[in-house]
């Protein structure tokens, strides 16, 4: 099985070993179920069954009712729409690669072909966008706590809107091209679409632009900007704010320790998209520019790269999980925090109490022996 099986480098599983290098359809030689591949089939499957259970259960976790708040705070309307991305690519990505490298061959008709080429992209695109928009939020909840949080819905609208835009072309370019000769073939692939060489090259370099760069170079000014202002000397002085002024929070979601806890979630999901698609990506870029590269590349090796960026998937559930951990318990050191100081003040108040009480006592006696004595001097 080549290399281009529901990646983005290409059209699709062996395209590029019968149709896009420009070899002869009729003559060249069929892809295989090979041992690689039963492996990267059995591995997707774990990931499908791991992403599918972990994010359905983040979806419930941030959509049910809280009673302790009126409507969803930012922080989980984010996360639910990141678990939602995260189910798309599951339900669509993960089991369309499997069933792909088992099959070898496109065996479904050509609109079958066009649509799923069109939610496989999408799915990606949502996938990467919606961590620009989690980046977005934390940089407006660091650098202004207490300013208004409706632009999310907006952002999460366009996030979802350019997923969609982005993902259309599929539907134009892929089609379904069948192969005559002694063992017929099928396969949806990107053949016959574009002109020249270069011209797939360039959409290809768009779409990784827009999937790999784009949504890296926005989180990194996002997280920059927020270390920057969070290192900052004032930025400093004010994290030692009484616990008090916790209090003062409009939300839960405004408080600090909350802040905190997301701003590190935030940075794992930054830190997973890098380490889990910077490979693959890298390998794609070969592969546009030197096609020849998947005779230099052993096929195992392409196999584990693009695995490795579907870990992306089942991962955002674990740190989800961590985040929701560490707010529970930054929401019980504010509450004892808070019990502290009001049993502190209740304290303070009681000793200034009974000092006023002493206080009274002190007057009340040099005023009852001031009156014996002018009685006495009266007699």
């Amino acid at each position: 099985m080549s290399a281009g099986n529901g990646t983005p480098w290409g059209s699709a599983a062996g395209e590029e070993s019968w149709a896009a290098s420009g070899v002869a359809v009729e003559g060249s030689e069929l892809p295989t179920f090979s041992a690689a591949a039963k492996v990267r089939v059995g591995v997707t499957i774990v990931l499908f069954v791991s992403s599918a259970g972990g994010n359905l259960a983040v979806l419930w976790s941030v959509t049910r009712p809280q009673p302790s708040q009126l409507r969803p705070s930012p922080v989980r309307t984010l996360f639910a729409h990141l678990a939602a991305a995260d189910l798309l690519v599951t339900f669509v990505v993960m089991p369309l690669d499997a069933t792909w490298n088992i099959t070898v061959q496109w065996l479904a008709e050509d609109i079958a072909c066009r649509t799923l080429m069109f939610l496989k992209l999408m799915a990606m695109y949502s996938a990467a966008f919606l961590p620009v928009v989690i980046g977005l939020d934390r940089q407006a909840a660091v650098l202004n706590p207490l300013g208004s949080r409706s632009g999310v819905r907006k952002l999460l609208g366009a996030a979802w809107g350019l997923s969609f835009l982005l993902a259309l072309p599929q539907l134009f370019l892929f089609h379904t091209v069948h192969r005559a000769g002694p063992v017929p073939f099928t396969q949806c692939v990107t053949k016959g679409s574009f002109k020249a060489r270069w011209q797939e090259t360039t959409y290809n370099l768009f779409t990784f632009r827009c999937l790999f760069l784009l949504p890296l170079t926005a989180m990194a000014i996002c997280y920059s900007h927020i270390v920057l202002s969070v290192s900052s000397p004032q930025t400093r002085k004010g994290s030692h704010a009484p616990a008090g002024e916790f209090a003062l929070c409009r939300s839960f979601d405004n408080c600090p320790r909350v802040r905190l806890w997301a701003l590190r979630l935030a940075l794992l999901i930054l830190l997973t998209f890098i380490l889990c698609w910077t490979p693959y990506y890298l390998l794609g870029l070969w592969y546009w520019f030197s096609p020849t590269m998947l005779t230099e590349v052993p096929p195992s090796l392409s196999h584990i790269l693009f695995l490795f960026g579907l870990l992306n998937a089942p991962l955002d559930p674990l740190l989800y999980g961590a985040f929701t951990l560490g707010c529970q318990r930054g929401h019980q050191e504010l509450s004892i925090d808070s019990s502290n100081e009001g049993s502190g003040r209740m304290l303070q108040q009681e000793i200034h109490a009974l000092r006023q009480q002493e206080v009274q006592k002190t007057v009340t006696s040099r005023s009852a022996g001031e009156t014996k004595d002018i009685s006495i001097t009266s007699i």
